[in-house]
C-alpha cells in the first residue's frame, strides 16, 4: 500500500479542527485508511542516516498514512482532506468541469509518427490562474512522484511533465529523434547536454538512474518541443530547465506521455482534479487539443462522469445489513459517489466522478457502502451453513512421504524454485530449448533465470555445498516444478515431484532402487506390469549409459532413476559417484491435483435458491428412536450432553472426517436441540440436521455409538398382576450403576480421542573450539556435558585435529525442538569462557 506523509498541523488546519492521535487513527479506520506512523523529518533522517545527519532537520510532526493502492485520489493532502470532509458531511463533493480558453484557441499538442517506436500516446491539459504556496507546490511535486511510483509503474507506463505555460508557446510537438540530435538544458543543470550525454550523466544519479533503462536501448528518444524549438521535456527521464514551474507560476501546462493511453487519462485527471481548487475558478480545467499522426483529434482532460445502477437489496445482502434505499444512497454520497433512489423499486443510481477510477464493478460500490456504514457497526452473525476443512490431498500425500523418507535415513532439503538456465540444461547435458522451462523476462541475477523443471540440480548443488560432511550423503526433496502447458490459462502448470540422491564412494544404485520399492510399498502399488509399477532400461544424457531406468506406473511413465553421468557430477563440482531418483507423485492421487475446491454455481441458480428459515424444517420430521442412550451417556440428561459437547470440542464429526451414520445415530438420540451452553454440540447438531435429506446415503458407522433402549418399567395401563410384591431395590441400584458406567465410558471415549502429539526431535553435531593447544580438553568436555536441559541428551564425542597441535571437541546430542534450540545450547556452552572459544553447528538433522 502506498504511504502518504502529511504535516499534522497543516492537515488539521485544512480539516478545520484538531484531533488527538487516537481520534485521527479512528477516523482513518472508519474511512478505510490506516495511520501507519507518527514521526518527524528529523526522526526519519536520524533513523536512516544517523543523528549527525539529522541535525537541523525539521521537527514538524508528520502523519504517515497507508492508502489503498487503487485510490489515486488520496495520494496528496488535497485529495485526502477533500475525501474526509465529504465523509464527515462537512463538504459536498465538488463538480469538476472542463472549460474552453477565455480567449483564443486551446493549446495544441501534435504527435508525430516517430513516437510509435517508443511512447506512442500523449494527453495534455492546462491549469489556468493557479496560485501556489510553498506547501501547495510541495504537494504538487509529491503527487507526481506518488503517481509515478504507483499507477505509472515507475514511469514505464506513463510519465508526467509540468511546465510554466508563460515561458513557452504552442503549438507543441511530441516527436522522437536519435539521442545525438536532442540538445537542451535539463532541469537544475547549468549547461546544455545531448541526450547521449544525459544518459551517461544520470547513471550515477540516485533518483533518475532507475528510469534510464526504459529508453536507453531505443534507436530514438521521445522529446517535446514548443513552437520556438525549446525543449519542454525528454520523457520519461527529465524536464527542461527553461519551462520549470516555480511559486510564481500562474499557468501550468501538464502533459503525460504513455505506452497505455487509459492510464495516461487517469493520471491526467488526477493531477488536474486535485489542484484545480487553487485556480481562480475552482475545480475548472482548461482543455487542450491532441492531434494524432493519422489526423484524429482528441480533447483532454476527459473528466468523464458515468452512472451505474444497483439495488439496495444487493448491498444489504452482500454487506449483511438491512438499510433502506435512501439510507444506502446517503452512505454512498459520503464516499464521493453522488447517489439517489430512482423510485423504481429499490434501485439506486450512482454517479462515479473522474477521481474514482477504482470503481469498476458493483462490488466496488458495495464496498464503499460498507465502509460508510462502518465495519464495526455490522452485526456479527453465525453462518447458516457449516463447512469442514480438509488438508489438500496432494499436500497430505507429500507430508506422509516426507515422514517416511526421513525414517528411511534420508535428509530433506528445500531449494529455490528458480534457478539458472545452466542448472537445468547445460550441467545435465541437455539443451535449454528441449526443456519446458518457464523463463523470467527480466532476471535480476544469473542464478534465477528460469523456473526449475527438475529437482535434481538443487540437490546436487546442496551436496556440493556440503562435500565435507561425513559420507554417505542421502538427500531428498518433495516440491513443485513448473512446466509449460498450453492447455492452462496461464500457459504453465505446477507438478509435484519427488527426488532423492545417494552420494558415496560407490554409486549405491541398490539404495536408490530400494527407496523406490519402499515408496511404492507405501503408496500401495504392486510390482507388476500393467496394473502396478515396473522399471525398464532407458537412455538419458544425464545418466551413465546402461545405468538408467524409466519408472512406469499403470503403463504411464512417471520418472527415472539411475547412476548419474560422470560429466554431470563434474559440472556440479562433485568427485564421487551419485545415484538419483526423480518421479512425479501426482498420478498416485488417482486424479489431478488441481481439482477445484468448490463447483461453479450459475448465478441464476444462486439468486433463485432460497435457504429455509429457522422456522422452516428441511423436510418432514424424522422419526426418532425411543432410546436416548449413547456411549457418551444419556442424551436426555445434562451430564450426557456435556460429555458429547466435550468430545466435539475439536471434532467436526463423531467418526472420521465426514458425516456418517454414526452422526445420524447420535443425532436421533438427542430429544431436542441443545441449548447455547453446549456450543460445540449445537454447532454439530445444526450441521448434521442439514443432512436429513441424504442421511440414507451417508457411509455406515464403523462403531456403535447409540445404545439400544431398555425395557420400560411401567406402562399407562398397568394391572395388579403386573406388580411384583416381592421386588427389591436392586433395580434402582442397577440403574444408578449403569449411569455411572455410561459416564465413565463417555470420559474414556473423550480421553481416547485425544492422542498425544508427536515430539519433534533433532540430531545436532557441535564443534566446540578451545582457545589454544594448552586448554584442558578433558575439562572442556566435562563442562560441556554438565550442561543439562529438559529435552537434551548428550551422545558420543571425539577430538578432531585442527592444526598447530590444537584439537576441537566434536560432540553429538539429541534435542527436543520445542524445548532446546541451537542458540540456547551455544549460549550455555560459551559461558565456560576459560575453556571455550566458540561453538559451531557442524550438522543438523531432523529425526
Amino acid at each position: 500500500m502506498p504511504t502518504v506523509g502529511v504535516k499534522r498541523d497543516l492537515l488539521f488546519k485544512a480539516l478545520g479542527r484538531t484531533y488527538t492521535d487516537e481520534e485521527f487513527d479512528e477516523l482513518c479506520f472508519e474511512f478505510g485508511l490506516e495511520l501507519d506512523e507518527i514521526t518527524s523529518e528529523k526522526e526519519i533522517i536520524s533513523r536512516e542516516q544517523g543523528d549527525c545527519k539529522a541535525a537541523g532537520a525539521s521537527e514538524v510532526i508528520l502523519y504517515k498514512i497507508d492508502v489503498p493502492a487503487n485510490r489515486y485520489d488520496l495520494l496528496c493532502l488535497e485529495g485526502l482532506v477533500r475525501g474526509l470532509q465529504v465523509f464527515k458531511n462537512k463538504l459536498e463533493a465538488p463538480r469538476y468541469r472542463r472549460v474552453s480558453p477565455a480567449s483564443g484557441d486551446p493549446q495544441k499538442l501534435i504527435i508525430t509518427k516517430e513516437t510509435a517506436a517508443v511512447r506512442p500516446h500523449a494527453v495534455a491539459a492546462v491549469l489556468r490562474n493557479i496560485t501556489f504556496t510553498q506547501e501547495r507546490y510541495d504537494s504538487f511535486i509529491e503527487l507526481q512522484d506518488k503517481l509515478h511510483q504507483n499507477i505509472c509503474r515507475k514511469r514505464s507506463l506513463v510519465a508526467i511533465g509540468t511546465h510554466d505555460l508563460d515561458t513557452i508557446s504552442g503549438p507543441f510537438t511530441y516527436t522522437a529523434k536519435p539521442p545525438g540530435d536532442i540538445i537542451f538544458k535539463p532541469l537544475n543543470q547549468a549547461k546544455e547536454f545531448t541526450a547521449t550525454e544525459l544518459m551517461s550523466l544520470y547513471k550515477t544519479d540516485s533518483h533518475l538512474r532507475h528510469y534510464l533503462h526504459i529508453i536507453e536501448d531505443k534507436p530514438v528518444y521521445p522529446v517535446i518541443y514548443d513552437s520556438n524549438g525549446v525543449v519542454l521535456s525528454m520523457p520519461p527521464i527529465i524536464n527542461g530547465d527553461h519551462s520549470k514551474i516555480t511559486l510564481n507560476t500562474k499557468n501550468v501546462f501538464i502533459e503525460c506521455t504513455a505506452t497505455d493511453v487509459t492510464k495516461a487519462k487517469i493520471v491526467l485527471d488526477m493531477m488536474v482534479t486535485m489542484f484545480s481548487e487553487y485556480c481562480s475558478q475552482p475545480f475548472t480545467v482548461e482543455e487542450a487539443e491532441v492531434v494524432y499522426p493519422d489526423g484524429k483529434t482528441c480533447i483532454y482532460p476527459e473528466l468523464a462522469y458515468r452512472k451505474e445502477k444497483l439495488s439496495s437489496e444487493f448491498v444489504n445482502r452482500k454487506v449483511g445489513i438491512n438499510e433502506s434505499t435512501e439510507k444506502i444512497a446517503q452512505l454512498l454520497t459520503r464516499m464521493c459517489l453522488s447517489s439517489q433512489a430512482t423510485g423504481n423499486g429499490d434501485e439506486i443510481e450512482v454517479e462515479i466522478p473522474p477521481t474514482r477510477s477504482d470503481v469498476i464493478h458493483a462490488c466496488d460500490i458495495m464496498e464503499d457502502a460498507a465502509m460508510a456504514y462502518g465495519f464495526n457497526n455490522i452485526t456479527r452473525t453465525t453462518p447458516r451453513t457449516y463447512t469442514v476443512a480438509n488438508q489438500f490431498p496432494l499436500n497430505k500425500l507429500t507430508e506422509l512421504l516426507r515422514q517416511d523418507m526421513a525414517a528411511a535415513g534420508f535428509t530433506e532439503a528445500l531449494n529455490f524454485a528458480l534457478c539458472s538456465e545452466e542448472d537445468i540444461a547445460d550441467k545435465l547435458g541437455k539443451k535449454i530449448s528441449e526443456t519446458k522451462a518457464v523463463h523470467i523476462s527480466n532476471p535480476k541475477t544469473a542464478e534465477f533465470q528460469v523456473a526449475r523443471t527438475t529437482l535434481l540440480p538443487g540437490l546436487l548443488k546442496t551436496i556440493a555445498a556440503n562435500r565435507k560432511m561425513p559420507l554417505p550423503l542421502k538427500l531428498f526433496e518433495i516440491s513443485d516444478v513448473v512446466l509449460k502447458d498450453e492447455t492452462k490459462d496461464v500457459g504453465a502448470r505446477n507438478s509435484r515431484h519427488f527426488c532423492a540422491v545417494y552420494y558415496n564412494k560407490s554409486p549405491g544404485f541398490e539404495v536408490i532402487h530400494g527407496l523406490l520399492d519402499r515408496t511404492m510399498q507405501l503408496l500401495e502399488v504392486k510390482s507388476a506390469r500393467g496394473e502396478g509399477y515396473h522399471i525398464q532400461a532407458a537412455d538419458d544424457c544425464s545418466f551413465f549409459p546402461g545405468r538408467c531406468a524409466e519408472i512406469f506406473v499403470h503403463g504411464k511413465s512417471i520418472g527415472r532413476l539411475g547412476v548419474l553421468h560422470p560429466d554431470v557430477i563434474n559440472r556440479f563440482e562433485l568427485t564421487m559417484p551419485c545415484s538419483a531418483l526423480e518421479m512425479d507423485i501426482e498420478p498416485f492421487l488417482g486424479h489431478t491435483a488441481e481439482i477445484p475446491l468448490t463447483h461453479d454455481v450459475p448465478m441464476q441458480e444462486v439468486v433463485k435458491h432460497k435457504f429455509p428459515t429457522q422456522g422452516e424444517s428441511l423436510q418432514a420430521p424424522v422419526s426418532r428412536p425411543t432410546s436416548t442412550k449413547t456411549v457418551f451417556g444419556d442424551m436426555s440428561t445434562p451430564a450426557g450432553l456435556k460429555a458429547l459437547n466435550d468430545f466435539l470440542a475439536d471434532k467436526s464429526y463423531i467418526e472420521g472426517f465426514a458425516a456418517s451414520q454414526a452422526d445420524t445415530a447420535v443425532f436421533d438420540a438427542i430429544p431436542s436441540a441443545p441449548s447455547q451452553t453446549f456450543c460445540h454440540l449445537l454447532r454439530w447438531y445444526n450441521h448434521i440436521k442439514s443432512f436429513q435429506r441424504e442421511r440414507a446415503s451417508l457411509p455406515l458407522a464403523k462403531c456403535q455409538f447409540a445404545l439400544p433402549a431398555s425395557p420400560s418399567a411401567s406402562t399407562n395401563n398397568t394391572s395388579d398382576d403386573d406388580i411384583d410384591l416381592f421386588g427389591s431395590d436392586d433395580e434402582a441400584e442397577n440403574a444408578e450403576a449403569a449411569q455411572i458406567k455410561e459416564q465413565r465410558l463417555a470420559e474414556y471415549a473423550a480421553k481416547k480421542s485425544k492422542k498425544p502429539a508427536l515430539v519433534a526431535k533433532s540430531s545436532i553435531l557441535l564443534d566446540v573450539k578451545p582457545w589454544d593447544d594448552e586448554t584442558d580438553m578433558a575439562k572442556l568436555e566435562e563442562c560441556v556435558r554438565n550442561v543439562s536441559m529438559d529435552g537434551l541428551l548428550w551422545g558420543q564425542s571425539k577430538l578432531v585435529p585442527v592444526g598447530y597441535g590444537i584439537k576441537k571437541l566434536q560432540i553429538g546430542c539429541v534435542v527436543e525442538d520445542d524445548k532446546v534450540g541451537t542458540d540456547l545450547l551455544e549460549e550455555a556452552i560459551t559461558a565456560f569462557e576459560e575453556y571455550v572459544q566458540s561453538v559451531d553447528v557442524a550438522a543438523f538433522n531432523k529425526i
